[in-house]
């Protein structure tokens, strides 16, 4: 048997680990408390600054409450004020806000126009081959393509051009060459398109300026001497730009290049071509 001392130690001990433990559960109890405490302060923060954060996109958003159909009426309005910068952004606050229906769609084929009025032929030509991509088969799909065309048409003249005179055989006729080929595209998918007849005339204002263009290569060559390249050159107007009024200049080149390169032959056969074809 214990002692009662032992007795004494042993209970003094136990209620010692009990209060250790009461200590413990206190502080537990207590840090549950603090974190719980902690963390609804986060959370109240964290909607305060959420809501404020709301309130300001709100204030500064003007669609904010409106409908599909009410951003697409403002941007609708906008280009009818002459304001495409605003149309802008309604469309394409619409399409974010509102992806899919058919006032998102209406969106993405009228913000084509948008962006051309604005002067952004980049993002017009964008806008224009994205439609394509996601309504082939839609039944304005064909403004898309036209659209697509006339702005890379507008591209041809640069701001540097208009502003200086170029070499224009420095003058890079790319756009010139990928407007001419999506007027064809539309041309050959839509035969009975209403824009056809526009393009036709584009074309037409094209395949006449590249085959200038050809022709100041050819110039170019001429005056350094390298008749051989500057015949060439002539030859592929002759060949590849008919009816156009640039072939005359080419046959002309075409004789000056095989005189000074003493093809006595060729130069006559090319001058026969000449009188014939452009009497006097």
């Amino acid at each position: 048997m214990l002692s009662a001392a032992e007795v004494a130690y042993n209970t003094r001990y136990y209620h010692t680990f009990i209060a250790y433990l009461t200590m413990q559960k206190s502080f537990i109890n207590k840090f549950s408390e603090l974190r719980l405490y902690f963390i609804l302060i986060l959370v109240s923060t964290t909607f305060m600054i959420s809501s404020c954060s709301s309130t300001s996109e709100d204030l500064s958003d003007p669609t904010s409450n409106l409908s599909a159909k009410e951003i697409y009426s403002e941007a609708k309005d906008a280009m009818k004020s002459g304001n495409p910068e605003q149309a802008i952004e309604f469309y394409e606050k619409l399409e974010v806000k509102f992806p899919y229906g058919p006032f998102a769609k209406q969106a993405k084929l009228e913000i084509i126009y948008a962006y051309f009025l604005y002067e952004n032929l980049e993002s017009a030509i964008i806008a224009a081959e994205r439609f394509i991509k996601l309504y082939p088969n839609h039944a304005h799909v064909d403004y898309a393509y036209y659209m697509r065309g006339v702005s890379r048409y507008e591209m041809e003249e640069s701001f540097i051009d208009s502003w200086f005179e170029q070499d224009p055989t420095e003058r890079d006729p790319e756009s010139a060459r990928t407007a001419f080929s999506y007027f064809n595209q539309l041309i050959k998918k839509y035969p009975n398109s209403k824009y056809n007849e526009d393009a036709q005339k584009r074309m037409i204002f094209l395949r006449n300026s590249l085959a200038k263009h050809e022709i100041h290569v050819a110039n170019y060559y001429f005056k350094r001497r390298a008749y051989i390249a500057a015949a060439n050159r002539s030859k592929y107007v002759i060949n590849n730009y008919q009816n156009t009024p640039s072939v005359k200049a080419a046959l002309q080149i075409t004789v000056k290049a095989y005189t000074k390169l003493n093809f006595a032959k060729l130069a006559n056969d090319a001058q026969r071509v000449l009188d014939k074809n452009y009497p006097g």
